[in-house]
């Protein structure tokens, strides 16, 4: 009891400290902006409003931004979980030559910074006249060795013994996989899901290099771009509540599948 008391001394306070900046923005989202102009440093909204969140969708290209991030994240989500999902089978349940040289080599791939990759791919997305595309935006993303390493993981804890008996009654690998270790696999697989959308989301780099055309910015290259029009705190409220839609989607994806999060990664990482 002592032990969680001293957690919670710690916990509480970052926790607090975290959830300051949110309440912040969302209450600066439901303040008129008249209001903002005078005071912005406020826990609660004056005079609470709705009027800026329900303009975020009526003014610019809000609503396309918001649309092209879903398109990107939900599309990268499912490349990025088969894809790694089927390397990690391999890795974890098929005897091939050189397995015990690929993997490392795909794990090496976590020490190289995305950064040292944007020349390379700009070059080669410039020369297929792919900028500006949804491809351009989806296919760096799908390689990510931290997604093979996590479920090769979970797939090395589950017993043979399962998959070997479906092989006796004459199942292929491709079905064992699909219909026995994928689904065994999903707390790690879902893991992965919710950090791949998040990430994708959230990307602000790749997407400011890659989509020049504003009809092709994410919410945060589509945001970032709104910052000029808002230098003066005349609509900073506005602002902000585009800061609020573009945050929503991940806290409600975070609230749905947190259990599943949490038991994924606690899985893999002591390896039962």
């Amino acid at each position: 009891m002592k032990h969680l008391q001293k957690r919670l001394f710690v916990i509480v306070p970052l926790a607090v400290l975290w959830i300051i900046p949110l309440v912040w923005m969302l209450v600066l989202a439901l303040t008129p902006n008249d209001l903002v102009q005078e005071n912005t440093i406020r826990l609660l909204p004056a005079e609470p409003t709705v009027t800026n969140l329900i303009n975020v969708f009526r003014t610019g290209l809000t609503t396309r931004w918001f649309l092209n991030s879903a398109i990107v994240a939900v599309t990268t989500t499912v490349f990025v979980v088969v894809s790694q999902a089927m390397a990690a089978y391999a890795i974890a349940r098929i005897p091939f030559r050189g397995r015990v040289i690929v993997y490392p080599l795909i794990l090496a791939g976590l020490m190289v910074p995305r950064e040292a990759m944007f020349i390379p791919l700009f070059l080669m997305f410039a020369e297929w006249n792919a900028h500006n595309t949804y491809a351009a935006l989806v296919l760096p993303r799908v390689a990510i060795p931290l997604g093979v390493f996590l479920i090769t993981q979970f797939m090395l804890a589950i017993p043979r013994e399962v998959e070997e008996a479906t092989q006796i009654d004459g199942a292929t690998r491709w079905t064992a996989f699909w219909k026995i270790v994928f689904p065994m696999s999903l707390p790690a697989v879902t893991a992965l899901a919710v950090f791949t959308f998040i990430q994708t989301w959230n990307d602000y780099l790749w997407p400011l290099v890659s989509a020049t055309r504003k009809e092709m910015f994410t919410i945060t290259t589509g945001l970032a771009s709104l910052q000029g029009n808002f230098a003066q705190s005349t609509e900073l409220g506005s602002l902000m509540a585009r800061g609020v839609i573009a945050a929503l989607p991940l806290l409600i994806l975070f609230f749905i599948f947190q259990k599943n999060l949490i038991r994924g990664i606690s899985m893999t990482s002591g390896g039962k």
